[in-house]
C-alpha cells in the first residue's frame, strides 16, 4: 500500500537585511555618483540655470528611477541603506514633479533644484556609512542582534 505524501511548504529562502552594507564597491559607487550629482544641482544653482525638460522620455525616465528606488526599498531591511534609497528616491521624485509641471515658477524651480543638492549631499554622506559598515548592524524588522 502506498503511503500518503503530504506536500509540505518550504521555508522561503531568508532574505539578507543588506544590499549594500559590507560590498565596499557599493558604497563607493553610489558616494562619487551622488556626490557629483550633488555638485552639478549646486551648480546649476550658482549658474542660475533653472530650465527642466518635459518630455515624455524625461517623465518616463523619472518615473523609472521611482519604481526602481521603491523596489529597492521594499528588499532592504537595513535602516541606513531605506535612508540612502529613500533620499535617492526623494531626488527622483522631485525631478518627476518638476518635469511634469510644465509651468513652474521660476523660485521653485530654483528652491527645487537647491533642496537637490542638499539631498544628493545627505545620500553621498549617507553612502559612505554604508561604505564602511559590516553588514551586521541593526535589521529594521527585527531588531538589535
Amino acid at each position: 500500500m502506498e503511503a500518503h505524501v503530504t506536500p509540505t511548504r518550504q521555508a522561503g529562502r531568508a532574505r539578507s537585511a543588506h544590499l549594500m552594507c559590507g560590498m565596499p564597491l557599493w558604497g563607493v559607487t553610489g558616494t562619487l555618483a551622488c556626490s557629483y550629482l550633488a555638485y552639478l544641482s549646486y551648480s546649476h544653482v550658482r549658474r542660475a540655470e533653472f530650465e527642466w525638460t518635459h518630455d515624455g522620455w524625461s517623465i518616463a525616465t523619472y518615473g523609472v528611477w521611482v519604481l526602481l528606488m521603491v523596489g529597492l526599498l521594499g528588499e532592504t531591511r537595513c535602516w541606513r541603506e531605506r535612508v540612502f534609497f529613500g533620499l535617492v528616491m526623494a531626488n527622483f521624485v522631485l525631478g518627476l514633479a518638476l518635469a511634469v509641471w510644465q509651468v513652474a515658477p521660476v523660485d521653485a524651480v530654483r528652491l527645487v533644484r537647491v533642496i537637490s543638492a542638499a539631498l544628493w549631499a545627505a545620500a553621498a554622506l549617507v553612502s559612505l556609512v554604508v561604505t564602511f559598515s559590516s553588514g551586521q548592524a541593526v535589521d529594521v524588522t527585527k531588531g538589535p542582534e
